[in-house]
């Protein structure tokens, strides 16, 4: 005979087993759309901007999208941990984020090498280079640093990877410090948004449940979102002259990352209230609003990429 617990276990085992190759197959589509989205969005977002060409601007993006996607898991990991609560904790992520991190920061090295025609100690002297052999740095301690049973201890080397990407993502010739001040700020929260709830999600389905991580998530996203918002705000005021946001690669994209985090919202509202005195399942909209999120983070890589759009307002106040 069997007890209601056992009986319950049961349920969800072949409820997982039933879901296990509908979310494979999701997961091969959504890595599908994250290419294509990756390696051709450029192109489609500077079309008929008079805008021009970025050299493998495709392939940057890509390894934009793993650098951000690294600093996500691993932060949020950092984050959700403490939100888990005690019980079960999944399995880490951590480290293979770190050298993926490592790993992409090393490739723009070696793709800015190919496209400036310069070998890579000469790269290294650059600007860009620089900065990216510090991230490429950051993300090689922190993967020392799980490695070493010390977690903890990898908050300072992606402090680094954070600082250097802030300088790198966002060279302004006016008040640059304001801008990299705004960009930290919205790299740490969109990193404990999107990687927290990958971890919580983590942890909600190792647990069969877990409504007291989901809580302590949401608490958390609010303060997150509100910081998303204020410092996105003032860095697309500062960075995106009005004239051009039709006309311009990037603000064609910020458009497109404003409708994915309209979206978002509406997802995060819906699991928060599932959460609320009549406790029912918030894990669907909380999947959702992460797979959207997913699209947000390679659409801020895509940010990174496209050209000033001060060059195109310019060359309209000449006409």
């Amino acid at each position: 005979m069997t007890t209601g617990t056992e009986d319950g276990a049961v349920r969800r085992s072949g409820r997982r087993r039933t879901h296990a190759p509908r979310a494979r197959l999701a997961a091969a589509a959504g890595l599908l759309a994250v290419l294509a989205a990756a390696l051709f969005g450029p192109g489609i977002a500077a079309q008929g901007t008079g805008e021009l060409h970025i050299p493998a601007a495709g392939t940057t993006t890509l390894l934009r999208v793993a650098v951000l996607a690294a600093l996500a898991v691993h932060l949020g990991e950092l984050a959700g941990a403490r939100l888990a609560g005690p019980g079960p904790r999944p399995s880490p992520y951590a480290l293979g984020a770190a050298l993926g991190g490592a790993a992409a920061s090393a490739g723009q090295i070696v793709l800015l090498a190919r496209v400036s025609d310069l070998d890579i100690t000469a790269v290294y002297g650059t600007r860009d280079g620089g900065l990216l052999l510090a991230m490429a740095n950051g993300f090689a301690l922190a993967a020392g640093c799980v490695a070493l049973k010390r977690p903890g201890w990898a908050t300072a080397p992606l402090a680094l990877v954070i600082g250097a990407e802030a300088l790198r993502a966002h060279p302004e010739p006016y008040t640059p410090e304001i801008g990299t001040a705004l960009t930290v700020v919205h790299l740490i929260a969109a990193s404990l948004w999107t990687g927290g709830l990958l971890y919580v999600l983590r942890v909600v389905r190792l647990r069969g449940g877990a409504r007291e991580a989901l809580l302590r998530y949401a608490r958390l996203a609010s303060w997150l979102y509100a910081a998303l918002a204020v410092t996105g705000t003032c860095s697309a005021l500062r960075r995106l002259p009005a004239d051009v946001v039709l006309g311009s690669a990037y603000g064609r994209v910020l458009l497109a990352k404003l409708a994915l985090m309209a979206v978002v919202s509406v997802l995060a509202v819906a699991a928060r209230r599932r959460l609320g005195p009549r406790g029912r399942d918030a894990t669907a909209p909380a999947r959702t609003e992460l797979a959207v999120l997913a699209g947000v983070v390679v659409v801020s890589a895509l940010l990174t990429v496209v050209p000033d759009p001060h060059w195109v307002s310019t060359r309209l106040s000449l006409r």
